[in-house]
């Protein structure tokens, strides 16, 4: 369960800009939360430890920095602002993205970063390292806006191409920077990315294949390349027609869209633990009924081959509830057994 879900359950009034803002609140709900938790499935789900800022590194540029998308809240969540509407816009932003990939140490890092860095070392706080990213996909409709990103990639491939590469070479960049301010060598653990890529989906596979696979491939490669690596690709979204692309990524972890089923990700993902694929409103609308037909259908799925860890097939929404989840606890333990 997610910290999401605690309005609903505790009956007061979705409120994330304050749970994210407001520590002693959102602590106050927890515990709460975990109260009931505790009396329904046994355990203290969410985090009740406060925050100590005196152990926190200073904020870090991020990849929409790099491309000066801003990152804005609007109805309730984060969203990325497009820094280019056209392509000569683009081509102008991808000249300044060139150069801080060039530079990346002086543009990701604050000026007080080095006595901050010290400091923290001697307290045993270990710099951050950068193993996870809004996917190439859903990041370039971001910067550039979705219909126009198809068009770029249709129309002039050239352009669209030197987008892709920037990403990738920025991404790689960004993780070279925090590797080294941590003292790691990209062959030293942890081996693993992650890729959040909901809009992976709009794209067809030869589209895909060109613009979003070289993006994953090559951090990939620079990351987790070893067959027991850990190669995650999250995509809440109907991405069933991009599998065999994805197949030549040889992922290892996956939590795709409800619209995927389990036999259609072990046909093209044999070596992946698939994390799904419960539909997440059928958990959030506590479709009791629904819950457990859902798991029978994925257990059955992935009975000759295995591999499963039953979750929703994306985010866990508000409106979850911890009765709903010790159903499908029980129903496991019951009847989840090869």
């Amino acid at each position: 369960m997610s910290w999401e879900c605690v309005f609903d359950e505790l009956g007061i009034e979705e409120d994330f800009w304050r749970y994210q803002n407001d520590e002693p609140w959102a602590l106050a709900l927890n515990r709460a939360y975990n109260d009931r938790a505790e009396r329904i499935v046994g355990r203290r789900l969410l985090d009740e430890t406060p925050s100590d800022p005196r152990r926190r590194f200073p904020p870090i540029k991020q990849l929409h920095d790099v491309f000066e998308a801003r990152n804005v809240w609007s109805a309730g969540s984060w969203w990325l602002e497009r820094s280019a509407r056209n392509e000569d816009e683009l081509a102008r932003l991808l000249d300044r993205v060139e150069a801080r990939i060039a530079a990346m140490r002086e543009f990701l890092l604050p000026e007080n970063w080095n006595e901050e860095k010290e400091r923290l070392l001697g307290l045993g706080v270990k710099p951050p390292l950068y193993r996870g990213q809004r996917g190439p996909v859903t990041f370039a409709t971001s910067v550039y806006g979705v219909e126009d990103l198809l068009f770029l990639i249709m129309d002039n491939p050239a352009l669209a191409a030197r987008f892709r590469d920037a990403i990738l070479g920025a991404m790689l960049a960004i993780a070279r920077t925090l590797d080294a301010e941590a003292g790691l060598a990209p062959s030293q653990p942890p081996r693993r990315f992650q890729f959040n890529d909901d809009n992976c989906y709009l794209l067809n596979p030869e589209m895909y294949e060109f613009f979003g696979f070289p993006i994953l491939k090559g951090v990939f490669d620079a990351y987790c390349p070893g067959p027991r690596d850990d190669r995650r690709q999250h995509s809440d979204s109907a991405m069933s027609h991009l599998l065999p692309v994805l197949a030549k990524l040889d992922l290892t972890w996956t939590n795709f869209g409800p619209t995927v089923t389990v036999a259609e990700i072990r046909e093209h993902l044999p070596h992946a633990v698939i994390h799904g694929q419960l539909a997440p409103f059928t958990f959030s609308r506590n479709d009791e009924r629904g819950m457990v037909e859902e798991f029978r259908r994925d257990f059955a799925m992935a009975s000759e081959k295995r591999g499963l860890v039953f979750a929703t097939a994306g985010s866990i929404n508000n409106g979850s509830r911890l009765t709903g989840l010790r159903l499908l606890m029980s129903t496991i333990q019951r009847e989840g057994r090869y």
